[in-house]
């Protein structure tokens, strides 16, 4: 089972509509005024009813949100199973995963699930430490594409690189400072894991364990991208190179 507190609670139109849609949610709590006058929130209701959910109307639903804005619903969920890097591994021909190093804002980790998955690639590794909780905040962020995704949650993302690099995954970190260009990297043909780091780059001994640091070509001034714009740019680069899109 997963750590707890991994989508237990997932808040936000879109992430509930996508709990429900997945068999986890346990509870729909919605405010009834919203419930009144949204399309969208009377559709979660009647979905939520009809898979045996039980659903609660509150006059407010903030206290229960990670987030200010919840949209008037809040989920309690069952927790989402916490993978192991095989099971990773084995999830797609050829292999690709997404590894998150220090990525602190909630609003990235969710960003850089949705930019996955839009680009075909379902496996994520989240630190336990020095980074943002897969919690409500990251599911709202989401918008529902971590309910497609298998994650696997690692202490250490430099061990977790090496337990890649031992398995036959090759290693891609972005950082600004990379000596290669991201753009038609051969190795993406490979069984690859990409290591996104934050705007500060990636972690010193997550640097030294890579295979390799690439960086995204710039034309104007700006030193960096956002962590969840980089990650974009990588993932849908995997899906071209690999001839997916």
């Amino acid at each position: 089972m997963a750590r707890s507190g991994i989508g237990d609670r997932v808040e936000g139109i879109h992430a509930v509509r996508a709990a429900i849609e997945a068999g986890r949610v346990r509870k729909l709590i919605v405010e009834r005024r919203r419930a009144e006058k949204s399309e969208d929130i009377a559709h979660l209701v009647s979905m939520a009813r009809s898979r045996g959910v039980d659903v609660e109307g509150v006059d407010d639903v903030r206290p229960l949100a990670a987030t200010t804005a919840p949209q008037g619903v809040v989920a309690k969920c069952e927790p989402m199973e916490d993978h192991d890097l095989a099971d990773l591994i084995t999830r797609s021909t050829p292999t690709a995963i997404i590894v998150v190093d220090h990525v602190e804002d909630t609003h990235n980790l969710g960003a850089i699930a949705r930019s996955a998955v839009a680009a075909g690639i379902t496996s994520l590794v989240v630190p336990t430490r020095r980074g943002a909780p897969l919690g409500g905040a990251a599911f709202k962020a989401a918008a529902g594409a971590l309910e497609h995704c298998a994650i696997a949650t690692v202490s250490s993302t430099a061990d977790a690189v090496k337990v890649l690099k031992d398995s036959g995954v090759w290693t891609v970190g972005l950082d600004a400072e990379g000596d290669q260009s991201l753009f038609g990297l051969g190795l993406f043909t490979e069984p690859v894991a990409i290591v996104v780091g934050a705007e500060t780059g990636l972690g010193r001994l997550v640097r030294d364990r890579v295979d390799v640091v690439a960086s995204i070509p710039m034309a104007g001034p700006t030193e960096s991208l956002n962590a969840s714009v980089a990650a974009a740019l990588a993932c849908f680069e995997l899906m071209r190179v690999r001839g997916a899109g």
